[in-house]
């Protein structure tokens, strides 16, 4: 199996981050990941509300989120635990990342009322 791959702080960009982040599922992904006490598996989020996932689509939206440096994965068993690199973050983008997933979710809320 082939080994993951998790960029270096110093190699993690301000388009990467907002490329990864474009996208509403993977804002979605992300943010629950965030909130989670714990590291969550990929198939915990097959079922995103309005229409259930292919795994494969799931697949592209975690290396999405792992090769812009927003989340680590580690292969336990036959299951990927996924984690947020947020404390990591913190000091290279300051509150960029929580401000976006805040605008997504209060955005998101709009549309919905």
């Amino acid at each position: 199996m082939k080994p993951l791959s998790h960029p270096a702080l110093k190699d993690i960009t301000v388009e990467g981050l907002l490329y990864a982040l474009s996208d509403p599922v993977r804002v979605r992904i992300y943010a629950a990941i965030a909130k989670a006490e714990c590291p969550q598996i990929c198939s915990a989020f097959l079922d995103m509300g309005e229409k259930k996932l292919p795994k494969s689509t799931l697949s592209q939206h975690f290396r999405v989120l792992r090769e812009a440096g927003l989340i680590r994965s580690e292969r336990k068993g036959v299951h990927m635990h996924n984690v947020t690199r947020c404390d990591e973050l913190a000091k290279p983008f300051g509150k960029m990342i929580a401000g976006i997933v805040e605008a997504y979710m209060r955005q998101g809320k709009k549309g919905k009322a």
